[in-house]
């Protein structure tokens, strides 16, 4: 069975950071790219950042780009988001996802963890 459980997500004020892990099962961790989305009340699910399985490639949304850093431990099964310079903007519930290699769509979600950014 494949787990994608999340921690992390809280209430902080703008300008704070968070850290932000998904721990994954049920699949071979390794061979998998690894995404966050995130979905603010109101709006569709948006992609944040992913990290190929050899660690050599990180993609970023622009809206996070110098503020958000994605990494991976395959020892532990392990994605992380650290978010520095938050915004009222990045409010939302952040989503874990794995994706296959060679597929178009992400196979697995999380459950999400919500972030939530006062000003």
């Amino acid at each position: 069975q494949v787990q994608l459980v999340e921690s992390g997500g809280g209430l902080v004020q703008a300008g704070d950071s968070l850290r932000l892990s998904c721990a994954a099962s049920g699949i071979p961790f390794s061979t998998y790219r690894m995404g966050w989305f995130r979905q603010a009340p109101g709006k569709e699910r948006e992609f944040v950042a992913s990290i190929r399985r050899s660690d050599s490639t990180l993609l970023y949304a622009d809206s996070v780009k110098g503020r958000f850093s994605i990494s991976r431990d395959n020892g532990l099964n392990m994605v992380y988001l650290q978010m520095n310079s938050l915004k009222a903007e990045d409010t939302a519930v952040y989503f874990c996802a794995a994706k296959n290699y060679g597929r178009q769509e992400y196979d697995y979600w999380g459950q999400g963890t919500q972030v939530t950014v006062s000003s």
